[in-house]
C-alpha cells in the first residue's frame, strides 16, 4: 500500500532534467509545428527530445524521450517499436520527406500495439523546431512552477504567523495542494487536520506511512504510497522521534514536495518543544558572535559551554536542505551569504512572524537557500555533548569544543575543517588540535612525503634527520651517527643533490623536517 522514500514506483526516468515535464497535448497545441497524432494517448509526459536514425535506438535512449527519426534505417517497424518501447522513450516523431512520402502503415500498426504515441512531423518542420518548442514549453512550465512555489512559500509564513499557527499552516498547505493535511501524534493519532475529508482507508494508509518513519537507523525522513485513487505523502517533523505531516492529493504536480517542504520546516518549529526565553537570549547571543560580534557583546547572555561549531556545505539540492540539517541537530542556523529571492523574502518572513514567538534564533539569509546555484557553506551552533554524525549530501567540518568566549576561534577551526573535508572527500572531519601539522590531513602529508623523499635511501634519510634535528651541526651529527664528520658532510651532500634543494634555504629545511616526521 504504501512505499519508504528510497524505493519509488513508478519511477521518472533516471536522469531527468531539473524542469517540469511537457505534456505532449502542449505540443501537438503548436498550430505552428503542424504535429498529427497518429497513434497512442496524447497526455504523455516529454522529459526531453531525442534525434536518431540508428536502426536501434535502444543503447542511446534514458527514458522519457521524443524521439525523432526519418525512418533512415527502418527495416523492420514492429521491432524498432518494440526496442523503442523497452527504452522507455515517452512518444515517437516521424518526419516525412526525404526517405518517406508517408508514415509507413507498419509503423502506426506497431505504435498502435504498443501503446507508444506516434507524431507525423510534415516537411516544413525542422526537427529543431520542434526540439525548440519543447525546451520553450519547459522554460513556461518551470517558471509556473517557481511562481507557483513562491506564492506558496509566502502562504504558508504567513499563515504560520498567526494565533493557532498549526492549523493555519495545515490549512494553507491543503488549500496549496487541493487535498487534505493533517499532523500525525507519534502514537498515529490525528491531532490537527485541515482540508477535504479522505476515505478511511486513506486516513489508515497515512498513519503506517507515518509508523515506516522514525529517529532508528535506516528509517527514512519521507515515504510516499497510494490509497485508492489519492498519492499519500508522510514527512517527518524535526529529529522524527515526534509528530509527522501527512498528505493526501488527488495528483503530484511538480513542486509539490518542495511546497511540503516548506511546510515541514514551519512545522517543525512550532512543533518542538517550548523553550524559555533564556534559550532565546543564549542563542541570539551565538548567532551575533558569528556574524562578529566582539565575545564580550554577547558572552554576558552566555552559558559557559562548551560548544561546538560546525560548517557544513552540500545538502541534496533540493530547497530547504540547510534548513532541515539545522532542524535535525536542533540548533539555530546562519549562512554567511544572504539568500537571493524567493528565498530571501522567506526568510525574512520567518525571522519576522516566528523568531520571537518560536524562540528560535534565525541567521538572516533565513531558514534556507531556494535558489539552484552551488550551495554556500552554512555554520550551525550547538552544545558540544550534542553528536554530530555524517549526513548523506554534506560535508561537515567540526570545532573543538570552545567556551563562549572562544567561539571565534571555534568558527575558524570547523571553517578549516570544511576544506580539508572536501578536499578529501570526507564526509565529516573534526579538528585535530596539534599545531601546524594537525592542519594537513595525514594520508596527503604521508603520500607528499614519500614523493619528496623517495631519492634517498635508509642511510641518506637518517643522516638528514638527525642533521636537522641538531640545526646543521656536522660535529653533533657525526657524534650522534658515530661516524666521521666528513662522512656526514658527503651524505647531506647527496642528499642535497638527489632531492635537488638548497639546505641552506629554512624553508627547505622546515618542509623535509616535516616530510620525515611524517607517519
Amino acid at each position: 500500500m504504501y512505499e519508504g522514500s528510497m524505493t519509488t514506483s513508478p519511477a521518472p526516468p533516471a536522469s531527468t532534467p531539473p524542469a517540469p515535464p511537457v505534456p505532449l497535448a502542449a505540443l501537438l497545441a503548436r498550430r505552428d509545428l503542424g504535429l498529427r497524432l497518429l497513434a497512442g494517448p496524447g497526455d504523455v509526459p516529454l522529459h526531453w527530445v531525442h534525434t536518431s536514425e540508428m536502426a536501434d535506438p535502444y543503447p542511446y535512449l534514458l527514458g522519457g524521450e521524443l524521439l525523432m527519426t526519418a525512418g533512415v534505417q527502418l527495416t523492420d517497424p514492429a521491432r524498432y517499436v518494440e526496442r523503442v518501447v523497452e527504452a522507455g522513450a515517452a512518444a515517437l516523431a516521424f518526419g516525412v520527406t526525404p526517405v518517406y512520402d508517408t508514415v509507413p502503415a507498419e509503423l502506426v500498426e506497431a505504435c498502435a500495439r504498443r501503446g507508444l504515441p506516434l507524431l507525423e512531423v510534415p516537411p516544413r518542420t525542422p526537427f529543431t523546431a520542434v526540439a525548440r518548442a519543447v525546451w520553450r514549453l519547459m522554460a513556461e512550465a518551470r517558471l509556473h512552477e517557481l511562481r507557483r512555489v513562491t506564492e506558496a512559500q509566502q502562504s504558508l509564513a504567513t499563515a504560520a504567523a498567526r494565533p493557532a499557527p498549526v492549523p493555519a499552516v495545515l490549512g494553507a498547505l491543503a488549500a496549496r495542494l487541493g487535498g487534505r493535511a493533517v499532523l500525525l501524534a507519534p502514537d498515529g493519532t490525528e491531532s490537527a487536520a485541515a482540508g477535504r475529508e479522505v476515505p478511511p482507508e486513506a486516513s489508515r494508509a497515512l498513519r503506517e506511512l507515518a509508523g515506516v518513519l522514525g529517529p532508528r537507523p535506516g528509517a527514512p525522513a519521507s515515504a510516499s504510497g497510494e490509497s485508492g485513487d489519492l498519492r499519500l505523502a508522510a514527512y517527518a517533523l524535526g529529529s522524527g522521534d515526534g509528530p509527522a505531516l501527512g498528505v493526501a492529493t488527488d495528483r503530484r504536480d511538480p513542486g509539490d514536495h518542495t511546497i511540503a517542504g516548506v511546510a515541514v520546516v514551519l512545522l517543525s518549529l512550532l512543533t518542538a518543544p517550548h523553550r524559555g526565553a533564556d534559550a532565546a537570549v543564549r542563542d541570539g547571543a551565538l548567532v551575533r558572535l558569528l556574524l562578529g560580534a566582539s565575545p564580550a557583546e554577547a558572552a554576558a547572555a552566555l552559558d559557559p559551554g562548551p560548544w561546538t561549531v560546525v560548517h557544513a556545505r552540500g545538502g541534496d539540492g533540493t530547497p530547504f536542505a540547510t534548513a532541515d540539517l539545522a532542524a535535525s541537530l536542533g540548533t539555530a542556523l546562519v549562512e554567511p551569504e544572504p539568500s537571493p529571492a524567493p528565498g530571501k523574502a522567506l526568510g525574512k518572513a520567518l525571522k519576522e512572524a516566528l523568531g520571537e514567538g518560536l524562540g528560535e534564533a534565525l541567521g538572516e539569509a533565513g531558514a534556507a537557500r531556494v535558489s539552484g546555484a552551488a550551495p554556500a557553506s552554512v555554520r550551525l551552533l550547538l552544545p558540544a555533548s550534542s553528536p554530530v554524525t555524517a549526513r548523506p549530501g554534506w560535508f561537515l567540518g567540526v570545532s573543538a569544543p570552545a567556551g563562549a568566549g572562544d567561539l571565534p576561534a571555534a568558527d575558524r577551526q570547523a571553517a578549516r575543517a570544511l576544506r580539508r573535508a572536501e578536499a578529501t572527500r570526507s564526509a565529516l572531519v573534526r579538528h585535530r588540535p596539534g599545531g601546524l601539522a594537525s592542519l594537513v590531513d595525514p594520508d596527503e602529508a604521508a603520500a607528499h612525503a614519500r614523493a619528496l623523499l623517495a631519492p634517498l635511501n635508509e642511510p641518506l634519510r637518517e643522516t638528514l634527520r638527525a642533521w636537522l634535528s641538531l640545526h646543521g651541526s656536522w660535529d653533533r651529527t657525526a657524534v650522534a651517527l658515530d661516524v666521521h664528520r666528513n662522512t656526514v658532510r658527503q651524505r647531506i651532500t647527496r642528499c642535497a643533490t638527489l632531492l635537488d634543494r638548497d639546505l641552506d634555504d629554512p624553508d627547505v629545511r622546515m618542509e623535509l623536517w616535516f616530510a620525515l616526521r611524517a607517519p
